[in-house]
């Protein structure tokens, strides 16, 4: 699983493995809006797959990557695909005047997971979050009716930032994958190296280099929080728990930096029911 959809696992309205932190048969969305998610959720599922999921060679996966392209190019000229996913999709953005763009910019952050591997500072991480994250928030406001370019800004900070926490969650795995999300620059001035990474070795600097990378993820976690009051409803409590679930997954990272080798942090029931009640109240 690439970290393009890390922010989607909280809207989804069916059941979805993969996601051992925020499981979510979505009771919070509105029934009126679970087909046009699913399909949204479908096509990019089906799309991550292809970056991060079996043993094609690079080549074929952006060879794919670019028939997705053109489908959307069919989308956009009125055509009706044939393919069930972009049927789907299809009928999703006309029902709902969805804009293209965010779909585009997460096929270049997908093919992006198969083109690079190492980011040499934190603004080329945040280039990767703005077109593999922030998408997602944007369609699920344009969803919802709200057209707010201050909300905007709020979705765009909170889906960057859940974007980061699951970079800081998952260090091993995704150097097992052949990835470092976390800046080089960064790294080198903390004196951690790729064989430390590889050797799930937490000493040294790594804990001074870890909560500053868990600090920046929470303020900006934090300055998209007032999104979550300030809509109204079932997205607005979802938003809450979602942001959270974002501090709970950040507080535990930041008691054991070096868990991120060995029991990584997940949420689990305690969490969800305190998340649940303090979102509500």
């Amino acid at each position: 699983m690439s970290k393009s959809l890390f922010p989607f696992r909280f809207l989804l309205p069916v059941p979805v493995d993969h996601y051992e932190n925020f499981p979510v048969a979505s009771w919070l969305l509105p029934g009126r809006l679970r087909e046009p998610v699913s399909a949204i959720y479908r096509f990019a599922r089906s799309a991550d797959d292809l970056a991060d999921e079996g043993d094609a060679p690079p080549r074929a996966r952006l060879q794919e990557l670019a028939r997705y392209h053109s489908e959307l190019d069919r989308i956009e000229r009125g055509e009706i695909p044939d393919d069930p996913i972009f049927g789907r999709l299809a009928a999703a953005i006309r029902a709902h005047a969805l804009p293209l763009t965010p779909f585009r910019d997460l096929l270049s952050a997908f093919a992006q997971d198969i083109e690079k591997t190492r980011y040499a500072s934190f603004g080329e991480v945040m280039d990767y979050c703005r077109r593999s994250a922030n998408p997602v928030g944007r369609l699920m406001l344009h969803l919802y009716g709200d057209h707010d370019p201050r909300h905007q800004a709020y979705s765009d900070a909170i889906c960057s930032s859940l974007q980061l926490i699951n970079f800081l969650q998952d260090v091993a795995i995704d150097y097992a994958k052949g990835r470092i999300y976390l800046p080089q620059d960064e790294l080198a001035a903390h004196h951690v190296s790729e064989a430390q990474i590889a050797a799930g070795d937490a000493g040294g600097l790594w804990r001074m280099m870890m909560h500053k990378q868990i600090e920046r993820a929470r303020k900006l976690l934090q300055a998209g929080a007032p999104l979550g009051r300030a809509l109204d409803g079932r997205i607005g409590l979802e938003l809450r728990v979602t942001i959270r679930g974002g501090e709970t997954i950040l507080r535990k990272l930041h008691a054991d930096p070096g868990c991120v080798f060995g029991a990584r942090p997940v949420l689990g029931k305690r969490d969800w029911i305190v998340m649940l009640a303090r979102s509500v109240l």
